[in-house]
C-alpha cells in the first residue's frame, strides 16, 4: 500500500516536469533565454 507521501511526491514530480516542459517550449519557439529568466523570476522561482 503506498503511503501519502509516496502519492504527494510522485504529483509534485509531474507538476515540476509539466512546469519544465513549458519553458523548453517556449524556448523552442524562439523566445531568448534573458526573456526566460526575467519571466522566471517574476513568477517568484515557483
Amino acid at each position: 500500500m503506498k503511503t501519502v507521501m509516496e502519492i504527494y511526491r510522485r504529483q509534485l514530480d509531474r507538476q515540476k516536469q509539466k512546469g519544465g516542459i513549458g519553458w523548453v517550449l517556449l524556448w523552442l519557439l524562439g523566445v531568448p533565454i534573458p526573456v526566460l529568466i526575467v519571466l522566471f523570476l517574476l513568477r517568484g522561482c515557483t
